[in-house]
């Protein structure tokens, strides 16, 4: 089955989606292909909702199996959406777009490095998991340069080897460097993943797709 698609001929599926291992978050306007792709390669149930009024989701809601982080501009009926299924908690102030601000799976987080000590307490004790506050390649918005999966880690090509080893620290799974739609390395923008599967940017080449098959140990 094909790996790679598009929101209505965008390839950054992972601004309007995020997937938080059996659930995946999308707009109501996402294209029923879209949808129906995303349910068959990752096996999730979708959540259709707005966050804040916008469709860029995948920018504005982190998490794992045990909760959800997400902005706190969304509205009171955006959150009660996610309370179906999940613990929320809101980030107010400045940094408030969850998505982009917080890498997660349902052993680790990392955090943008200039976020409050308080709040990336308060994350980690609603995922259940350690909090480290780093970059990759230098980049801040860590949710965008990396996709974590329970199965494996791929960060931006660029990431240095200090930035790697510090992730190490945190989780025993395989962590790899790697690109998406055609050398970017913003992974998070183009890329969502569970344990289930992974499904990238329309834009992704072959070997792209490789490399992410085998961080995340889909290799056959």
């Amino acid at each position: 089955m094909d790996r790679t698609l598009s929101f209505s001929g965008d390839p950054n599926i992972g601004v309007f989606s995020r997937v938080c291992e059996d659930i995946a978050v999308v707009p109501p306007e996402a294209p029923e292909e879209y949808r129906a792709a995303l349910s068959s390669l990752l096996g999730v149930e979708l959540i259709e909702t707005t966050i804040q009024g916008s469709a860029i989701v995948g920018s504005l809601v982190a998490g794992n199996s045990r909760g959800i982080v997400v902005s706190g501009l969304a509205t009171s009926e955006e959150i009660r959406m996610l309370e179906e299924h999940r613990e929320v908690f809101c980030l107010h102030g400045r940094m408030n777009a969850a998505g982009n601000v917080i890498l997660a799976n349902n052993s680790f987080a990392v955090v943008h490095p200039d976020m409050p000590p308080k709040m990336a307490g308060e994350i980690g004790t609603v995922l259940g998991v350690p909090v480290s506050r780093q970059t990759f390649a230098g980049i801040k918005t860590v949710g965008m340069a990396a996709v974590a999966t329970d199965r494996g880690v791929l960060v931006h090509p660029r990431s240095t080897r200090q930035e790697i080893e510090q992730l190490e620290q945190l989780t025993d799974l395989p962590v790899g460097t790697g690109t998406v739609n055609m050398g970017s390395g913003l992974v998070g923008s183009g890329l969502l993943a569970n344990s289930r599967g992974y499904a990238a940017g329309a834009e992704t080449s072959g070997y792209e797709l490789g490399r992410m098959e085998d961080v995340f140990g889909f290799m056959e």
